[in-house]
Formats: C-alpha cells, structure tokens, sequence
C-alpha cells in the first residue's frame, strides 16, 4: 500500500513580500510577435511546442520586467524562450551532447556576427540572434555580466546532466551551489541593468552581489516546491531541494515543505535587511542602483505569480490551487512515459 499522503499543502511563501503583482503595460503588443519569431525556428516537437506554449514565458516576462521599455521587454521574452530551448535541447542528452552544445551556444554569444555552421544545433543560431539583438540595447558593463552569469549557468546544466546520468545525490549545501547556477535567474537580471551603466565597484559590491544571491535563492525555494510534484511523478526529483532535504534530513512531503518555507522566510528578512547596507555612490548613480534593486526584488514575486498563472506547474488549476494550497500527489509515471511527462513540464 501506497504511504504517501494524497496531497501536498504548499506554504504561502511570498505573503509578506513587499513587492506587488504589476505586469508591462507592452506585454500584449510584444508576445504575439515575439511568438511567432520562435515557431519560425522550428525547434521544438509539436509535444515540446505544446509545453512551451503551456508555460507561456511571455507573461513571466511581463511580470518580471513591468517598467521596461517595449525594446527591453522583446530581449526579456526572447531570452526566456532560449533559456527553455537550452533546457529542451539538453535535459536528455549524454555529457558529450551537453558539452558540445554549450561551447557552440557560449561561441554564438562571444562571435554574434560570425556566421554559424550549416547543420549545426539550432540553438547557437537562436544564441547568435538573441544577442544580436540585445547587444543594441545593452549598455557594455551589462553585455559582460549576462556573459559572465551565462557561462555560470549553461556550465552548471552541463553538471546537472552528469549527475542525472550518474544518479548523484548531492547533500543540501552541495545541489544548492550547483542549483544558484541552474536555475538561470542571474543572466535573466540583464534585462534590470540594460540602459545603465554600472561601474564594477557598484555590481561587484559584496552587498549588492548578495542581495542578488538572495533573490537567486528565493526563486530557487519556490521553483523547486512547486515543481516538486511534477518531478517525483516523473523520477526527475533528484535535481529538488525538497527531495533532497527529505532524503539528508530524514523528513516526509510536508516537513521538508515546512523546512523550505522556513528557509524563504530567512533569505527574505536576509534581503530587506541588505537594503539597508547599500553603500552610496553618489546621486546619479544611487538612483540607479535603486531602480536595479527593485527591479530584482519584483523578480521574485513575478516568477512566484507565474508559477501560478501559467500552466508550467499546474496545468489549468494553477489559480485555485493558489487559494487552497492543496495539491494532489500524482501518481508515478512509468518509465516508458517519462521522458515526454518531464518535456511537458520542465522544472527549471
């Protein structure tokens, strides 16, 4: 007989969250376009398409960036649906694939005029198009970031890949500092920094390189309980903090819940209390600074309201779900089935 508890009660993470639900007013005018741009690749499978329309990355974009300008929006939407397409073209590849598919992809980036070879992976000519693009907007500091952060994060997908090919384990400490790279958020943060430009002393300041780990680590706490369910139906929990504090801590469903909310709670009072450590840097440039921490703050509220909002998690009851905070346990899914389960609901 089947132990396990018929449903999952997800906490409320984000209820003291100072930061509001706010979407770009350019959000409508932009997915449509944006959309089409992508189908155009033909990248994706028609299940893989039907995952990604489910997920609906343009909204986690509107969310995400509700004050950007119409061009900053389009770079934010065409970097969600790359980042998906990174994930879709190396989630269950060999090590080989996943390698060589990350040094053609940071090649795109670092040569975007360089012309790609015929037959080679689509997702260097996405990469080389993406950056085209963005590289007109974005201001020099804020082009090297996304390529230092990127590099962090397709290198970690690469990891991630050996350890699911091994079947490692990794304690708490270990997934967390592989996750912070995993889970893709500090490339996504060019878009906040886009129009300014941010001397090192600024970006690298130990306080403001925390606070962004702290918005890092919230996203990480809500991505991973509420994918939680999704991925032990499919075998895939291995990459889940809450599978892995259950396994480390000898904990069920509900107490590993309970120890993530815990822990949100504590990297949450970690960013309101870094605020108030922000150095200054003068006038002109504290303004910024202002405009760029709240702009990460409201990401971790865009991607919690997301997480709802679309169908990545949740399929239609995503909403309601929200209200009860009741999510019934799926049942496993046999491995015959596994791979297509886990494409139509990617985790990350």
């Amino acid at each position: 007989m089947d132990a396990r508890p018929k449903t999952i009660y997800l906490p409320d993470t984000m209820i003291h969250w100072p930061w509001p639900r706010t979407v770009n007013p350019h959000l409508q005018d932009v997915k449509a376009e944006v959309d089409a741009s992508f189908r155009d690749f033909k990248a994706l499978s028609p299940e893989s398409q039907e995952a990604f329309d489910k997920c609906d990355f343009a909204l986690l974009t509107g969310l995400a960036y509700p004050n950007a300008p119409r061009e900053h929006v389009q770079i934010g939407c065409d970097l969600m649906n790359f980042l998906f397409l990174v994930e879709e073209y190396t989630d269950f590849e060999n090590e080989a694939v996943r390698k060589e598919r990350a040094d053609i992809v940071l090649d795109a980036l670092h040569n975007p005029h360089k012309i790609r070879p015929e037959g080679e992976c689509i997702l260097s000519e996405v990469a080389r198009l993406f950056w085209v693009h963005a590289i007109q907007f974005a201001s020099l500091p804020s082009q090297r970031h996304f390529l230092e952060t990127f590099d962090e994060y397709i290198h970690g997908v690469v990891v991630e890949g050996l350890d699911r090919e091994q079947g490692r384990k990794r304690s708490i400490d270990d997934y967390l500092k592989l996750r912070r790279k995993t889970v893709g958020v500090k490339p996504c943060l060019l878009i906040y920094e886009m129009g300014m430009d941010f001397p090192d002393e600024v970006f690298y300041n130990p306080v403001i390189t925390d606070l962004a780990d702290c918005i890092t680590e919230l996203t990480i706490i809500d991505n991973d309980m509420m994918s939680y369910n999704k991925e032990q139906a499919a075998g895939g929990e291995f990459h889940n903090l809450i599978n892995i504090v259950m396994l480390e801590l000898d904990f069920d469903i509900g107490s590993a819940m309970a120890w993530a909310a815990h822990y949100h709670a504590e990297v949450q009072k970690r960013f309101i209390d870094g605020l108030a450590k922000v150095p200054s840097w003068g006038p002109s440039v504290d303004v910024l600074v202002k405009e760029y921490l709240d702009g990460i703050a409201n990401w971790a509220r865009a991607n919690h309201s997301w997480s709802y909002e679309s169908q990545r998690y949740f399929s239609t009851k995503g909403l309601e779900i929200q209200q009860t905070r009741r999510v019934p346990l799926l049942p496993k899914v046999s491995a015959a089935h596994t791979h297509l389960f886990i494409s139509a609901v990617p985790s990350a």
